[in-house]
Parts: structure tokens; sequence; C-alpha cells
């Protein structure tokens, strides 16, 4: 693992974010399509989207951005924008696109609605009463969760 996955992964993990959580996400993505699913199955698989240099990029731009916001450290207005998670800014949604694309169409449907429904820790993140901004990590979460699911659905057809 070369020093950007590494820091992608702390970076993660630092902003209360695991591997194990994305899995969770995949797994409520994926479970009714798939009745042999295990939580492994889903943890492989974004163990595989993680070690993508795209994704490990978006993680670091985003997260960058989100404690910059936290920390005041934007310029008007970009910092009210963003520590605000104004509903038109949009440029959050474009970073985690980049995610989605990696394996195909059938991420966009995956990404809008577990983006929707913002089950498990991407309600964590979209909690503002914690004080910290999530801004850009609540959109790379999910984008990598339905990244993994898009992959896992490639590959099971694939194997069938």
């Amino acid at each position: 693992m070369d020093k950007i996955e590494q820091t992608a992964r702390k970076w993660l993990k630092d902003r209360g974010v695991t591997p194990d959580d994305i899995a969770e996400l995949v797994y409520f993505l994926q479970q009714q399509y798939y009745p042999n699913l295990t939580k492994e199955d889903c943890l492989q698989n974004v163990e595989r989207v993680l070690s993508k240099r795209e994704v490990q990029n978006a993680i670091l731009t985003g997260i960058q951005l989100d404690v910059l916001a936290e920390k005041g450290g934007l310029q008007e207005p970009l910092q009210s924008i963003i520590q605000s998670d104004e509903g038109l800014y949009g440029i959050d949604e474009i970073l985690a696109f980049s995610i989605v694309n990696i394996y195909g169409s059938i991420g966009f449907t995956n990404y809008g609605y577990i983006d929707k429904q913002k089950p498990g820790i991407l309600a964590h993140l979209n909690d503002k009463s914690t004080g910290k901004c999530h801004t850009f990590l609540d959109d790379i979460v999910g984008a990598i969760a339905a990244a993994a699911s898009s992959r896992l659905a490639h590959r099971s057809t694939d194997s069938q």
C-alpha cells in the first residue's frame, strides 16, 4: 500500500469511517438481489474500490475541503456554502461521480438511492449537530458504497 492510499484510509478513519461501515452500506444496497451475500463479500468489494487511485484522490480532496471548512479556512462565500452543505452547491456530488463512474452506469442508480436513504454511517455523517463538516465525505462514502455495489453486481453477472 503506497503513501497516498495509506493517507486516504487514515483520513477516513480519522473522520470516523471504516471499510466495515461502507461494507454495511453495500450490504444494504445489494442484499435483496443476492440472498447468499455476506458482509465479507461486501468488504472485499469495498477494499478493491479503496485501492483505486481515483478514489483515493477524491477522498483526500473531499476530506481536506471539509476540514478546511470546519476550521473556517475557506474564503467567503465558499466557506458558508460548504459549511452549511448548501443544496444547490453540487460540487460534492460531482466529486462523488468520479468514484461512481469507475464501475459503470449502475453506480449512478445505487448512488442516487443511497444518497436519498442515508442509512448507517451516512446518517451520522449528515448529522449537523456533531459540529463536524462532512459536505464532501458523506457523498464520497455513498459513492464508494455504490461503486462497490456495482463491482459486486458486475462480478456476479460475469460468474453466471
